[in-house]
């Protein structure tokens, strides 16, 4: 299984914060954004990695992530020129890709909840994934804002429409996507939408007709936080602090799980310890390494 993370588009909805740098590495609390989405591909067991993204932004995130090699990750980076919708990403990774299954996670995106730190959760989902599509049903309040999920009476997906004025239940289609390898074939027929892009929402609809797709309902204690405006970004940013300060641990500190997934060694997760300046981050990941021994 390989991953892709599109984090790419204008961050028109975050203006002028996004003047400068793009929505995916702003901080939300005590890191940048990527490093949410990138830790969840990492919990999956996830060690391929291709990032999407501008020609302005793609260097930022060579600088900031490198090669992956500290981290026992690969990394790969793609520029996206124009965006033209969720689905291009895989179009646009299609090397990356090869003959492969690929996870896409959107890198506005921060889920949290024991059903990722879990080994028995999405590592297992990932690990155990075999074919087909597999996408996630969240509820949520205002479902019209996103791709909604139709059930019958047995609870099985009849439908998926994109923002429906009159969506058919509460469930929506969060920004983490599990396919094999036919997603490339169904991506290189799709049509652009009325808008212009080519809708995920599409790819899923496909996987559904041909009798492939499979929805996983996430439950209450799972968090889904989409930070693409200004309100939606400043409630990830408390969440997230409240959430730390409570319990004394981080949650998407790339190091960490690094180690703890066995990404990294003693020694090389003491490198990355060593090379931090004295600040909180480095005080916390010494603690971890204590604790986890």
């Amino acid at each position: 299984m390989k991953g892709i993370i599109l984090a790419g588009g204008a961050g028109s909805r975050l203006y002028p914060l996004t003047r400068i740098v793009c929505k995916q590495l702003l901080p939300v609390y005590d890191k940048p954004m990527i490093c949410y989405p990138l830790s969840i591909l990492m919990l999956g067991g996830i060690r391929e990695i291709c990032i999407v993204s501008t020609p302005r932004d793609l260097p930022l995130f060579e600088a900031f992530l490198g090669d992956g090699a500290e981290l026992g990750l690969r990394f790969s980076y793609v520029v996206q020129v124009k965006p033209e919708g969720i689905a291009q990403a895989f179009l646009l990774a299609k090397d990356f890709i090869g003959g492969d299954a690929a996870t896409l996670i959107l890198g506005d995106n921060v889920f949290y909840g024991d059903y990722f730190y879990n080994e028995e959760g999405f590592a297992r989902t990932v690990r155990e994934f075999k074919e087909g599509g597999l996408i996630f049903g969240y509820y949520v309040s205002n479902p019209q804002e996103f791709g909604v999920l139709e059930f019958d009476q047995d609870s099985r997906v009849i439908s998926i429409e994109e923002k429906p004025s009159a969506p058919k239940s509460n469930y929506v289609v969060p920004g983490l996507y599990l396919y094999d390898q036919q997603v490339l074939e169904i991506c290189q027929h799709l049509q652009p939408s009325a808008r212009g892009e080519y809708e995920i929402t599409d790819v899923n609809r496909t996987y559904l007709n041909r009798g492939q797709l499979r929805v996983q309902r996430l439950g209450r204690g799972i968090a889904w936080l989409d930070t693409g405006t200004p309100s939606s970004l400043q409630e990830a940013n408390a969440f997230i602090e409240a959430v730390e300060r409570r319990q004394g641990l981080k949650i998407a500190c790339l190091e960490e799980i690094a180690y703890r997934q066995g990404f990294v060694d003693r020694g090389g997760f003491q490198a990355l310890t060593a090379r931090l300046p004295k600040c909180d981050y480095r005080h916390y990941l010494e603690r971890a390494l204590v604790q986890v021994g």
